[in-house]
């Protein structure tokens, strides 16, 4: 298992390539992308992917209706995308659409995901992060 963490402000290209920051690259080639919350995509390597995948269809047994349908919602939206040979990926549109990316971007690690959020977006969602910090830090009850 491995923790991603970090920000790092970047710029997708006109031909909607982007760059994943090296302190948060791996190895692989490809990664698994897909709609996340609070309009971001969430970022999976193949081994947080397969974990994931694993916890979904644990929970799908589970399911009500509404549990389904959410699980299913969220399955959907993966998209595995490769990397070039400079080792830019191109966003798939409907989840640039998604999370309102035109150009400017920031990508952070949050766990065992990567985040990848407008930069309009994530500035209006942190916007008094450091006011909230001890609040904030109290609801992670470690």
């Amino acid at each position: 298992m491995f923790y991603l963490t970090g920000e790092y402000s970047h710029q997708m290209d006109t031909k909607n390539r982007i760059r994943i920051p090296n302190k948060l690259k791996g190895d692989e080639k490809g990664l698994y992308f897909s709609k996340g919350t609070n309009n971001c995509l969430f970022v999976y390597y193949e081994e947080g992917f397969k974990e994931l995948i694993q916890q979904v269809e644990e929970k799908s047994k589970m399911c009500d209706e509404d549990g389904q349908k959410a699980l299913r919602v969220f399955a959907k939206s993966f998209t595995y995308v490769e990397g070039d040979a400079q080792g830019r990926m191109i966003l798939p549109q409907k989840l640039k659409d998604f999370a309102k990316i035109d150009k400017d971007l920031v990508i952070c690690g949050a766990g065992s995901r990567i985040e990848i959020w407008a930069k309009e977006v994530y500035d209006k969602y942190f916007e008094n992060e450091d006011e909230n910090f001890d609040d904030l830090f109290k609801k992670l009850d470690i």
